[in-house]
This record gives C-alpha cells, sequence and structure tokens, in this order.
C-alpha cells in the first residue's frame, strides 16, 4: 500500500532545494531516493507532479510526496566499515555513524547496518528475520552511537526482554538550542504520534505513552546560546530526546524537525557551524547491561565522540 505524506515549508527551509527540503524534514528517506521520486512524478505542488529535484522551495508551499509499496527486499552482506566496540559469542556492540540506516526498507535496500552485519559476523541472529538480523534496538538515521547487536537467538530473546524490562543502561550527549538553566533536571512528558503530523512524534497526541529522561549540563556555551548535556532515557520511547528537549524550548543542535532554527544561534561561528553539520547533534555514547548469558555487567563507552562534533565543540570552547 502507498503511502501519502505532506509537508509545510517553513521560512527556515525557504529557497532550499526540494531533494534537500524533503531528507531534512522526512530523514527516513536518502535525497537520492527523492531525487527518485520527484523525477518519477511522485512529488506534487498544488496537484501537479513537480518534476526537478533542484526546484527551489518557498514559504508556505505545501508538497504531497506519494511513497510506492515497497518492494520485496533482497538483503546482501556488504563490506561496509564497522567499528566493534565489543564481541563475544552471543552478542556485540557496535558503532553506528550518523547517516547510516539501521536495517533496510523502502529506499535503503543497502548501505544500511544490517547489511554490515551480515559480512563482518559469521553468526548474528535472524530470529525476526533477515531484514532486522541481529537488531534488538534501533537509533535514528542521522543518530550516531552504540547498538548492541545480538548472534544468537538466546541472546536476541533475552536482550529483547531486558529492554522491555527496562534494564538497560543508555547514555547520550547533545548539544541543544539555547542556554539550558538547571544543572540538571528530569523532562517527564508522555509521548505519541503527533496529532498535527503523522510522520513526527509529539507531547500533543490521542495515544500518549511514559517517556522519561534525566539530564544534566556540562557545559554551557553562553556567547553561541547552545548547552551540551549528558543525558539518562528511563524510557525508550520513538525520537524522545529530541521531542522533550524540543518541548521544554531546547531543541537539538541542527534537529530541523523538531525545532531547531538557525536564527536563535547568537554568534556566526554557530551559524557556520550548523552548515557544516549534516547531522543532528545527537550521540548514544554509553550502554550499561547484564550479560543475557554470564550475568556480568559490561559497560561499553565510546573513545570519542564523533569527529564533527569534537570539532565543533573545540570551536565553540574558544
Amino acid at each position: 500500500m502507498e503511502e501519502i505524506i505532506s509537508f509545510k515549508v517553513e521560512e527556515e527551509f525557504s529557497n532550499k532545494r526540494l531533494d534537500q527540503f524533503l531528507a531534512l524534514v522526512y530523514p527516513e528517506y536518502s535525497r537520492s531516493f527523492y531525487q527518485n521520486l520527484i523525477e518519477n512524478g511522485f512529488v506534487l505542488l498544488d496537484n501537479s507532479p513537480v518534476k526537478k529535484p533542484s526546484t527551489k522551495v518557498k514559504t508556505g508551499q505545501e508538497f504531497t510526496i506519494i511513497i510506492p509499496p515497497p518492494e520485496p527486499l533482497e538483503i546482501e552482506p556488504e563490506n561496509i566499515p564497522l567499528e566493534i566496540c565489543y564481541e563475544d559469542e552471543d552478542l556485540a556492540v557496535v558503532y553506528k555513524p550518523p547517516g547510516m540506516v539501521v536495517h533496510p526498507s523502502v529506499g535503503h535496500t543497502s548501505g544500511t547496518l544490517v547489511n554490515a552485519l551480515l559480512y563482518h559476523f559469521k553468526n548474528v541472529s535472524q530470529y525476526q528475520g533477515k531484514e532486522r538480523a541481529g537488531i534488538v534496538h534501533r537509533l535514528d538515521k542521522d543518530t550516531a552511537g552504540l547498538l548492541i547487536v545480538a548472534k544468537t537467538e538466546f541472546a536476541h530473546k533475552e536482550l529483547q526482554k531486558m529492554f522491555q524490562d527496562r534494564e538497560i543502561d543508555k547514555k547520550y550527549k547533545a548539544i541543544v538550542s539555547g542556554i539550558v538553566k538547571k544543572d540538571h533536571g528530569l523532562i517527564d512528558l508522555p509521548i505519541g504520534r503527533s496529532i498535527y503530523n503523522r510522520q513526527k512524534m509529539g507531547t500533543v497526541s490521542t495515544n500518549l505513552k511514559d517517556a522519561l529522561t534525566e539530564y544534566w549540563v556540562e557545559k554551557r556555551f553562553e556567547k553561541h546560546n547552545l548547552t551540551l548535556v549528558d543525558i539518562k532515557l528511563h524510557t525508550g520511547r520513538t525520537h524522545q530526546i529530541r521531542v522533550h528537549f524540543s518541548a521544554i524550548g531546547h531543541p537539538l543542535f541542527n534537529d530541523f524537525v523538531y525545532g531547531f532554527k538557525k536564527s536563535n544561534l547568537s554568534s556566526e561561528l554557530a551559524k557556520n557551524l550548523s552548515d557544516k553539520l549534516n547531522y543532528h547533534a545527537l550521540v548514544a555514547y554509553k550502554l550499561t547491561f547484564r550479560h543475557p548469558r554470564t550475568s556480568q555487567i559490561l559497560n561499553v563507552e565510546l573513545k570519542s565522540l564523533p569527529k564533527e562534533i569534537e570539532e565543533i565543540l573545540q570551536e565553540l570552547s574558544k
């Protein structure tokens, strides 16, 4: 069944290319995927197809996208570089770079984390099918960070239960807009599918689920109107960190989907850094959990943040 979604152009996106605009507001699909849709007449403006990906969008325009039903997926192992942070017979912890989709879907049949897992690991759990081989939890396409991979069916089932029972400790770092005043805080706001845009999550919904985010301010960049925060998720809702910080007036740096605006930055340096970064500033940097077979407590942490984030923090600290 085809999917039909619509997006209205906000002032922040005016004069961007159509393919770039769509990839920014709905990053579930790649820019090349949107280019293909546009060229084949699946993107409409005022009920008429727009055939050029380079078309410049204007504030107030509303585009309708028709996404055809997916074709059966053929998933092949691919020799994609993969950073393995921990591995044993039952599981592994790997680093997913920003821009990489976790598992294949329409528009992303190759280049995903699953394609990489099938190549790098001789055995990986296919308990939930080949298209989700080894996957027990996910990160958004543009979120970098650590993911646990199940190599055996036993580990897959046990890890799923541990996630459901909230037994896995997940830590993140994020750069957010504005100066967060409290050194420590809890964001306790239920989350559900937004009633205003069904492709987004929000705190106004007909089907809200409890969501709790804890944070600590690590550094305030006063002259740039930005804050570095350390975050612990107590629940694991879709887009939880992004929605919660947007809801309290501090959307993530470069998260254009959830309210980030370059105009709120107070320095040219910060605006220039925004232009250079092609993903939102959120990193899942640490996982702490009990090994499903041995019960040993595992602490796996990134040695460093992504290069682009490290460079931004260095520039902001000058």
